[in-house]
């Protein structure tokens, strides 16, 4: 995860990893690398261990390399479990407490705050632009705002101005989600900020395009809601367990495609419902309309119980 990834400081990367418990029909490897200096010397005296501990298992069978089912459920090169766990603890707490003020900050406006999650290209922006369309003929009076994750450009976010809605974009750089300070900054000069808790408001978080890391990082929101589009295959839930576990909510997106692609939504689903049982799911389709009404009210319903329980 990248919560690790490149992380490595050498301060314990030598250090020896638990041997696993016997039986478990896998196979635990060590992989060593060595460095040779040949310079006329025997090899014993420029022979150096780079102590490149991976953490992987080798199915038997098919001989499938599985480097996710350590105690860290990553594998680093030069780093342990250990320290790649207390390395994720570090930075994810750290991160957890801004997204706990974000939290407090936005129930104390009275605004519902959404983190929009999916790979690159399912329709996120254009869903968005559907829905707030949408939300401004069912609920003119709703204060709505947006903040827009990519890497580069403003392309997204000037979208959502053209609607006439507040949007900020923050470009993370090399960097592959939002995190909670990004979102607190980025709130700060939204007017939404200033509103009154009596009217409430949505704020939606649109985060960079990746179905894997955005699942870990907490931005205060008070869900997840996962888009995947019938053009990606209905088996992403199974291979990306982690963000459809961490979804409230799930909109199949491109339904309108659904005649000419391989694509079943009763299948994607179950698979779905294997990791997260509880999730809800809509069927939409950002062009044709297809399910954006029914989306609406399940933010309004949202919408509505936030500003509730406002101070």
């Amino acid at each position: 995860m990248c919560v690790v990834c490149g992380c490595e400081d050498g301060e314990d990367a030598t250090s020896p990893l638990e041997p696993e418990s016997p039986g478990d029909g896998h196979h635990h490897v060590h992989a060593h690398g060595h460095h040779h200096a040949h310079d006329g010397h025997s090899d014993d005296h420029h022979h150096h261990h780079a102590a490149e501990h991976a953490h992987v298992h080798v199915d038997p069978t098919a001989g499938d390399l599985h480097y996710g089912q350590g105690a860290a459920r990553v594998s680093v090169p030069g780093m342990s479990q250990a320290r790649a766990i207390q390395l994720e603890a570090d930075v994810l707490g750290a991160n957890d407490h801004i997204a706990a003020h974000n939290r407090a900050h936005f129930a104390a406006h009275g605004v519902l705050a959404l983190n929009v999650v999916s790979s690159p290209g399912s329709g996120k922006t254009s869903l968005l632009c559907a829905t707030i369309e949408a939300m401004r003929a069912s609920a003119p009076q709703l204060p709505l705002a947006v903040i827009e994750g990519d890497q580069q450009t403003a392309r997204d976010a000037e979208r959502i101005r053209a609607l006439g809605v507040p949007a900020v974009q923050v470009n993370t750089g090399k960097g592959c989600h939002l995190d909670a300070q990004m979102v607190d900054h980025a709130f700060a000069s939204l007017a939404l900020h200033h509103a009154d808790p009596q009217h409430g408001g949505v704020l939606f978080i649109e985060n960079v395009g990746n179905l894997v890391c955005p699942a870990l990082w907490d931005l205060g929101e008070r869900a997840k809601i996962a888009i995947l589009s019938v053009t990606e295959g209905e088996d992403k839930p199974l291979k990306y367990p982690d963000m459809f576990a961490a979804a409230q909510l799930l909109l199949i997106n491109k339904v309108d495609l659904l005649p000419y692609v391989q694509f079943d939504v009763a299948t994607c689903l179950e698979y779905a419902r294997r990791v997260n049982p509880t999730l809800e799911c809509l069927t939409v389709s950002a062009t044709r309309g297809d399910g954006v009404d029914s989306f609406v009210r399940w933010l309004l319903r949202a919408a509505e119980s936030t500003a509730a329980h406002a101070p």
